[in-house]
């Protein structure tokens, strides 16, 4: 009975600490990779994206760049992948690069860059969502200098994942600074898993599935 009661304290401390990851890591929702539909996107490696998901290239401190039109599942991917390293207890945090650009350009205001930077560069694991998604970055001409600061304060000393729905070379004129980028690519490039997912968007899909019936009835 105390061997027992010992294990469901240990299982209990365990969840606790997995939740505390969880709601650091500012997930915005708990993505699943099981609900993910890789019948729907076939030309997706389902291997590759297991491979990922024992999460070994945490202990190699590399990187991964999901990239592909909208709608085709890079965001679910890369949060189901932050939220395995939140339950290996690993420390993780999740951002859009709009997000992590507003809080950096903020923290310029009031001398706390170096804090709000720690932010971005002590995870084991960061996740910058939506890159190229918000227009907003390009406002400020600071944008691609802070994008370099976090890049470079995690090089070969983390794992950072990314989401894009544009080239590399546009990454130039999305941050403002074409020279700044070209170091900031070749540190994401370098070391990094790069995933391509080609395939139809399943939001469209979706749309076009409920909207269906109600075409055919109008016929």
């Amino acid at each position: 009975m105390l061997e027992r009661l010992l294990a469901i304290e240990a299982n209990a401390l365990t969840e606790r600490r997995i939740e505390r990851r969880i709601r650091q890591s500012k997930l915005p929702e708990r993505k699943l990779l099981a609900d993910f539909d890789f019948d729907f996107q076939k030309r997706l490696d389902k291997q590759q994206i297991m491979e990922l998901a024992k999460l070994d290239f945490v202990h190699r401190k590399q990187g991964i760049i999901i990239a592909g039109n909208s709608g085709t599942g890079k965001s679910h991917i890369a949060k189901a992948l932050l939220l395995l390293g939140c339950q290996k207890n690993y420390r993780c945090r999740y951002t859009t690069a709009a997000g992590m650009l507003r809080e950096l350009l903020a923290s310029r205001a009031d001398d706390t860059l170096p804090k709000k930077l720690k932010q971005f560069t002590s995870p084991d694991i960061l996740l910058i969502d939506e890159v190229g998604f918000d227009r907003l970055e390009q406002e400020d001409s600071h944008n691609g200098f802070l994008f370099h600061k976090v890049i470079d304060g995690r090089y070969c000393k983390g794992s950072t994942m990314m989401t894009s729905n544009i080239d590399f070379k546009e990454l130039g004129d999305y941050l403002g600074d074409p020279v700044i980028t070209t170091a900031i690519v070749d540190r994401m490039v370098h070391h990094s898993i790069i995933v391509n997912i080609q395939g139809p968007s399943w939001r469209l899909h979706e749309s076009q599935q409920l909207n269906a019936p109600t075409q055919q009835k109008r016929k």
